[in-house]
Parts: structure tokens; C-alpha cells; sequence
């Protein structure tokens, strides 16, 4: 008699890749018994494209998962190889860390974390079926099943299977149904997600080869140092610790016998003729994309950037591709001191299977199964901090299922998670997401800086927010505040010392007194430099020092938008009864009645985000709302 192994939990992460680990640490350490599942253990944490975290955009996203208590910008700031400060020459509402990590040990210290915190499993085994059953109002998770059959019963699963969901890896005529670096994939889940009834399709990424950093002539290469003063991601984070010898990042180009060769081969990308079907990203193209979208363009950036501290592997950012092997090697060595390239790992192309997250609440939930939850590219997003961000949401309200309360929602007022997951949920998206500042209509109060200011009174709440932390917060806003209003009752007068402080930086010379607030809404002006003239000043943190210059020179556009934020709140807390039938409203135009019907908008704000929902469309839907609310009245 065959025997089948059955364990017990109240949670199932099935991935661990960047969304699986901030899913699983977060249902762990809100004291929920999860388990792990990777296929391989040697893949968490993986970083199968750039080494790197943050970047333009994702930099924000990591400090709210810190500020919310995750793990990403602790990981990073453990293990990065070199830190930068993008965008530095303009505002401060589009400044974003990134950093260069070391691949291997950024991988290593997150499993230290999972491996040693309680209520956490990991285990090595590929799940192949959800299981499920009907509950008053639909189907409700019961746990997984893995290839061997063992039963994992749980009250909540949440799907993290990034990239590996019958993953297949392409170059050229080659085709192998692997997930990234050759590692296994996941074929057998699919199956059991369509009998559930959930959407699949196919989107693709790709990488670019990696190289011996022997066979590279860096002379003929334009040197990218890290920056002197490297700030952490973590606001938990020591300063001082993070600052080390950094390795420094290459920049060359690729020139018009480069783009000769992808032309002559266009015909043998795969990527041309139909042998990839899923969607590529837009905003990281291959490089025989670019080639052919951008046909004027006489050069493409091409960055050599390493892959840790203890390998000589060298990734190539900006040449990923899915051409030849022979194209590759022909390509690469056309590039200015790749001439002797030796290439370590061919680059390729990679399709796997992911949903429309239309089909998701907000919370991450799916809509018709409850306590499924899905977080990462799962979710037809791209890059490893949109992935860390949802898996983070996922997990705190998979636990907060379990223990029966409210989830989590994050609005786009409040956090670049709000605008990441609202976008997913709501919006058709045809290719990989990618986060940008673009995207956020508040970036002036979404700041990286601030976000632990915004975000971790509610990470304390939650419960992944410890009382000390949460002290120090309240602490650093107390400082602000008084920082703030002593420099507003500071006065400078017309002394020799202001006017050569002034003259220096080419401000106008003063006629009279003027406090110091005034003087640091210059342009040229702020509130460091000020520091020769304020002999009274407190010594502060650099972090408290920041959020007072910030917020005394942008304090008009940061209270008009603000404002704009009241109205939109005003549309946010409209919210819509989930069993409305919208075939009920007779004025609604046919194509708005099916996209409601499709996303189910769980409030007027969000359903005014829906493409195809005209502003006409929300004037009768509140209309119908008000006289629906009448009638029950």
C-alpha cells in the first residue's frame, strides 16, 4: 500500500525567488506556520539578469518594502559591490539608489535570513496542483500538492513562480524548457491553474551574455565609479558600515558594425521568425530590437558591469539578445575593447507562463479562489523589485487573512506599491510591467526619502514593524518638525560673512534680514550650505537634515498636490458593492459595462482607471450609486 506524506501548515509560498522570500519572511514573522517551495534551493534569491537592486523607480520601491519591514534593502545593503545615487541634477522626487550586488552572496545572505527565521520551512520539491474546494461563496484554497504527491494542507497559497512556469530558455535554433540559468523549471502547475479556471499566457525576458573579465581591454572603456558617500537602502541600516572600497562598472557603445551584423541575422533571431511567442518588455529591449525600432540611432550604451567580488564573470547591460551562438561571439567582439571577448554564458531569450492580474483584488487575492494569493512576475510584471514589492503585499495579507482581518491596501497616494499594484490590477497590460516614476501622479510626496516617514507606522502596525524601530520614527518626525520651525524664526542679516557665503553660490546679496527658510528656498541655495551662517544649529542626522531642506523648498508644490491628493481620496473611498450588477445601469456604454465586469473596481476611483471607462461612464455609475443608496435609505 503506497503511503503519501502529509504535513500540516497555514501557508504555502510556492517560489522563492524575489516576491517568494518577502512573501514567505512576512507571513513567518507575523507568526503564520509557511512553508517555502523552490524547485531548487540553490535558486533563491537568484538574480538571473543584472545584479543589481533599485535603479529609476525601483529604488523607492525598495525603501517602502524597508520602511514596510521587509528584507530586500537589508539584503542589498549586506552584500552590494558598488552604490549610486541616480538622476542626482534633478528634483529630489526622482532620486533613486542603485546598487551593484555581489550575485552569489546576495543570494547566500537572503537564505541565512529564511533559514533561521521561526515559522519559516524550506523545501526543495516543484508543487504541481493547487488544491481546493467549494465553499458557500466559491472555491477555497486547501493546501498543494507537489510532483511526488506529498499533501501540504494550508489555508493560504500564494503563487511566486516568477520565470520558471514551464519556462523555455531560447538562442538561436536552440530551445530547452529550462527556467533561467539552466535551472529546472516548473511544468506541471499550469495544468492545475487552468482547471481552476485562471487565465495563462505567455510573456518573455531575456539577458545578455556573460563574459571573462580577462579577455575585456578596459582602456578602451569609460570608467563608472560608485558614489563617495554611499547611502544606504535600509533605514535601519548603520551609515558608516555601508561605507567601503566599491568595484567600478564599465561603459562602452556598440557602433554601426554591430548593428550590420544583428541586421544580416535578423533572420536567425528567434525573436523574427515566430519561434518566441510571449511579449517582451518594452522598456528593456534586446538588442536586435533596438537595432531594428531605433534604425537612426548610431549607438547603443553598452555597460560591463561584474558579477561579484570572487568570479571574473562580466554581464553585459544592454546587449541581451536571443541570436545565434556565432552571431553572439561575432556581435560582442565588434564592440570597442571586446574585440578578444570570451564569452562564459551565451545570452538568451525566456518564455513562461503568467496571469492577467486583472483577475486579482487588490490585496493580491485572486477573485474567485479564496486564499490564493499570486505576487512577482507571476503577475505579468518585470524586474526583481516589483516582484519583492507584491510578494511583500501577498504574504502580509495572506496573514492577515489567516488571522481574520482587514488586508492591506495601499493606495497610489501613499506609496509607488499602491501605483505598481493598482496598475496590475486594473489596467489590460499587454507586456511585462515596469515601474517609473512617470507612472506616479504624486511623486513629489512618494519620495525615496520620506518613505519611511509614509510607510512604517503602518508596517508597525501590521506587526513586521518592531517598537523600537517605531520610536526612532517618531523620534526623526519630531526632529523635523522643530528643525523646520526654528529655521523659519532664524534670521541672517547683511554681514560680510552672509554676503561672501552668498556671493559664492551667486545668490543676490541681501539689503535686509531675511530668515533662513527664505534663503534655503533659492535654487542655489539649501539647507547644508546654510551651515557656516547658523551657528546655533543642532547637529543632526543626515536623514532628519534632508527632510528639512525638502520640505521648506518644495513646501508649495507639496502642499498643492496635497490638495490633490484630498480629491482624490474623495473618488478612493467611494466604494462599489462587490455583488453590483452593472447590467442593471442602463446609460453605462457597452464597452465600459464589459471592463467593469471584468475588473470588478473596488471603488470609483478605481474604476475611473479602467481603460475603456470614460469620465462620462463614472458620472452615471455615481449617479446610480447615489440612487441606489436612496432607495435603501
Amino acid at each position: 500500500m503506497n503511503t503519501v506524506y502529509k504535513e500540516i501548515c497555514q501557508a504555502v509560498v510556492v517560489g522563492a525567488g524575489h516576491a517568494g522570500c518577502e512573501a514567505a519572511l512576512a507571513c513567518a514573522r507575523l507568526g503564520i506556520d509557511t512553508v517555502l517551495f523552490t524547485v531548487s534551493v540553490d535558486s533563491i534569491a537568484l538574480m538571473p539578469c543584472n545584479p543589481n537592486i533599485g535603479g529609476t523607480s525601483k529604488g523607492h520601491l525598495v525603501r517602502e518594502i524597508d520602511a514596510l519591514g521587509g528584507e530586500m534593502g537589508k539584503n542589498i545593503d549586506k552584500t552590494f559591490i558598488q552604490s549610486k545615487m541616480l538622476n542626482v541634477s534633478k528634483g529630489p522626487a526622482v532620486h533613486s539608489l542603485r546598487a551593484q550586488a555581489d550575485k552569489s552572496e546576495y543570494s547566500r545572505s537572503m537564505r541565512r535570513v529564511l533559514e533561521n527565521t521561526d515559522h519559516l520551512s524550506i523545501v526543495q520539491a516543484e508543487v504541481a496542483e493547487i488544491l481546493t474546494e467549494e465553499g458557500k461563496d466559491g472555491k477555497v484554497v486547501k493546501g498543494v500538492r507537489t510532483v511526488s504527491g506529498a499533501l501540504y494542507e494550508a489555508q493560504a497559497v500564494i503563487l511566486c513562480t516568477g520565470t520558471y512556469l514551464r519556462a523555455r530558455c531560447i538562442y538561436g535554433n536552440v530551445s530547452s524548457y529550462t527556467g533561467p540559468n539552466g535551472l529546472q523549471a516548473a511544468n506541471h502547475l499550469t495544468d492545475s491553474l487552468r482547471k481552476l479556471g485562471i487565465e495563462l499566457f505567455r510573456f518573455k525576458t531575456g539577458t545578455p551574455a556573460r563574459i571573462d573579465k580577462r579577455s575585456i581591454d578596459f582602456s578602451k572603456m569609460e570608467e563608472q565609479r560608485g558614489d563617495e558617500q554611499v547611502v544606504p537602502f535600509s533605514f535601519t541600516t548603520d551609515p558608516e558600515s555601508v561605507q567601503i572600497p566599491q568595484v567600478s562598472c564599465w561603459l562602452t557603445y556598440t557602433n554601426e558594425k554591430t548593428h550590420e551584423i544583428i541586421r544580416e541575422n535578423l533572420d536567425r533571431s528567434p525573436l523574427y521568425s515566430g519561434m518566441i511567442e510571449g511579449t517582451g518588455p518594452r522598456y528593456c529591449p534586446s538588442i536586435e530590437d533596438k537595432v531594428v525600432r531605433f534604425a537612426d540611432k548610431e549607438r547603443h550604451q553598452v555597460f560591463i558591469e561584474p558579477e561579484g567580488l570572487y568570479t571574473n564573470e562580466m554581464y553585459v547591460g544592454g546587449m541581451s539578445s536571443s541570436l545565434p551562438e556565432d552571431v553572439q561571439h561575432a556581435m560582442y567582439s565588434s564592440v570597442a575593447g571586446l574585440e578578444h571577448v570570451r564569452i562564459v554564458r551565451n545570452a538568451y531569450a525566456i518564455e513562461y507562463d503568467c496571469i492577467d492580474a486583472r483577475q486579482l483584488y487588490p490585496s493580491l487575492e485572486f477573485k474567485t479562489i479564496h486564499g490564493l494569493f499570486s505576487g512577482g512576475q507571476f503577475n505579468g510584471s518585470s524586474g526583481y523589485e516589483e516582484a519583492a514589492a507584491q510578494g511583500l503585499v501577498a504574504g502580509i495579507n495572506a496573514a492577515r487573512m489567516i488571522q481574520k482581518k482587514e488586508p492591506l491596501i495601499l493606495d497610489r497616494s501613499q506609496a509607488y506599491i499602491g501605483v505598481l499594484i493598482d496598475d496590475l490590477v486594473t489596467k489590460e497590460n499587454r507586456e511585462p510591467y515596469r515601474m517609473m516614476t512617470s507612472r506616479s501622479e504624486y511623486r513629489l510626496l512618494l519620495r525615496q526619502d520620506n518613505a519611511d516617514l509614509r510607510l512604517t507606522e503602518i508596517g508597525h502596525e501590521i506587526g513586521l514593524i518592531l517598537e523600537e524601530r517605531y520610536q526612532g520614527l517618531k523620534e526623526k518626525e519630531r526632529q523635523i518638525q522643530e528643525e523646520i520651525r526654528r529655521v523659519e524664526r532664524v534670521y541672517v542679516g547683511t554681514s560680510e560673512k552672509v554676503q561672501k557665503l552668498l556671493e559664492s553660490y551667486e545668490s543676490t546679496p541681501l539689503h535686509s534680514g531675511i530668515s533662513l527658510a527664505e534663503l534655503i528656498r533659492r535654487p542655489e541655495l539649501n539647507y547644508e550650505v546654510l551651515a557656516p551662517v547658523d551657528p546655533d544649529r543642532p547637529k543632526l542626522l543626515r536623514g532628519v537634515a534632508e527632510q528639512v531642506n525638502i520640505h521648506i523648498k518644495y513646501d508649495g508644490y507639496i502642499r498643492r498636490q496635497q490638495k490633490q491628493v484630498e480629491q482624490f481620496q474623495k473618488l478612493e473611498n467611494r466604494k462599489i458593492p462587490e455583488d453590483l450588477d452593472y447590467d442593471e445601469i442602463p446609460s453605462l456604454r457597452i464597452e465600459a459595462r464589459q471592463k467593469l465586469k471584468i475588473v470588478k473596481p473596488v471603488s470609483v476611483g478605481q474604476a475611473s482607471r479602467i481603460s475603456g471607462v470614460s469620465p462620462a461612464d463614472i458620472s452615471v455609475l455615481l449617479v446610480w450609486l447615489e440612487q441606489k443608496k436612496g432607495r435603501k435609505g
